[in-house]
């Protein structure tokens, strides 16, 4: 039996949650084929990425692309039993939801449909939004059970009567924090559709010792403090607020700022820091493979992470750097946003402040950073914590339960 698997995109830099969990389920017996709607961006791809055996099959990223064989698809989807259920959800979701998007994924799911493997015995989607839709079609057109792992952007920017209807009709779903369970097992129509499975980390990804640091306080022109971020240039990580906040620490604080990840936004972003003048002080190293992340970790003093409400609902869930911060021996400022206190033990494991607060956030990097002990002090307690409750080995079994049983709890 064959769990078919759809993504936005493979490979991402950016997801390597997914990589390790589609690995995870690989080791633990699972015959997986992954479908994709984007093509690949990144020049560069995890070592994560390279160890995934399941074939990967990429549907038209636009329905003009592909005329001949999305034509095919849909002479073949008419033909099945579950055509005019199918042709009726995505008619009524049409209706409520008149855009390109909405016409492209019925198109990908009839392809789907047409393609998927013999013996799939149901359709896994990752996220709540576009890949669930695709995911929902194809399963009404051929029959199949389907289910879902919803994140963060999916679960807090499309509509009430999505997420309601498709809670509805998934066989199960999962979700990776405590907020966003909450929310959609409200939704759905008994609570328990929805079940809480943090992604945690699978350690054996990251050096067995913490690196030793030295003591920097800050005080030193020739030996600043290393402080990191990692994370896309988009509106929901903050990172403009990260730049006001840097332009407010002391003159006498020492120290470099490396940024790691792509995005829109990094155009504007280095426009920002040059206006402030603080681009010499500034690395901005794009998107990076996991081996060149946990190399900087080991440099770095302290991970920042300035996580706030974007202006169209999307928001962070449990940003999976930080745990990766804080196993590599590193300690954390971040906000009080989203998930992150479900990680982050305020004043124990990390340090959090209010999102979009830049004067909170340059006070915390100040402090901390003319503090060695303290940095020393929290790093450890929360390298603690993650590897103690943040592990991805009991998820992942569980996972691999719910999947290996045909979408049947």
């Amino acid at each position: 039996m064959t769990v078919c698997v759809v993504v936005k995109g493979w490979p991402r830099l950016s997801e390597t949650f997914i990589a390790q969990e589609l690995v995870g389920l690989e080791q633990r017996g699972l015959d997986l084929a992954l479908y994709s709607l984007r093509h690949p961006t990144d020049k560069a791809t995890h070592a994560l990425h390279r160890r995934l055996r399941a074939p990967v099959t990429y549907l038209p990223e636009y329905l003009h692309d592909e005329p001949a064989r999305v034509a095919r698809a849909l002479k073949e989807a008419r033909a099945l039993p579950g055509w005019k259920r199918a042709r009726a959800v995505w008619l009524r979701d049409l209706a409520r939801d008149r855009t390109r998007n909405r016409v492209r994924r019925f198109g990908q799911a009839a392809v789907l449909a047409a393609e998927l493997p013999p013996g799939t015995s149901g359709i896994y989607a990752h996220f709540l939004h576009t890949p669930a839709s695709v995911a929902r079609y194809a399963a009404l057109l051929r029959g199949l059970p389907w289910s879902f792992s919803a994140h963060a952007k999916d679960i807090w920017t499309i509509p009430e009567w999505e997420k309601r209807e498709k809670l509805a009709e998934a066989r199960w779903g999962v979700t990776c924090t405590r907020l966003g369970h909450a929310h959609l097992a409200e939704l759905a129509p008994v609570p328990d559709r929805v079940t809480l499975l943090y992604h945690g980390l699978e350690f054996d990804r990251f050096p067995a010792e913490v690196p030793a640091r030295p003591p920097r306080d800050g005080g030193d022109p020739s030996d600043p403090l290393v402080l990191l971020s990692v994370g896309r240039a988009v509106e929901k990580k903050g990172f403009d607020v990260a730049l006001e906040a840097l332009a407010r620490l002391p003159a006498g604080l020492h120290w470099r700022w490396v940024h790691i990840g792509g995005g829109t936004g990094l155009k504007a972003l280095k426009a920002e820091a040059e206006r402030l003048g603080l681009s010499d002080r500034i690395s901005w190293r794009g998107a990076q493979p996991q081996d060149v992340v946990i190399r900087h970790y080991a440099e770095a003093d302290l991970f920042f992470l300035p996580s706030r409400l974007a202006r169209d609902g999307d928001r962070d869930g449990l940003p999976n750097v930080l745990m990766e911060a804080q196993v590599m021996g590193l300690p954390v400022v971040a906000t009080r946003m989203a998930a992150i206190p479900e990680l982050v033990i305020e004043g124990e494991t990390g340090v959090l402040v209010d999102p979009g607060d830049a004067a909170a956030l340059a006070d915390a990097l100040a402090a901390l950073g003319r503090d060695p002990e303290t940095r020393r002090r929290l790093a450890a307690a929360g390298g603690s914590r993650v590897r103690g409750l943040f592990g991805a080995g009991a998820g992942l079994d569980h996972l691999a339960g719910l999947l290996a049983a045909g979408g049947r709890e």
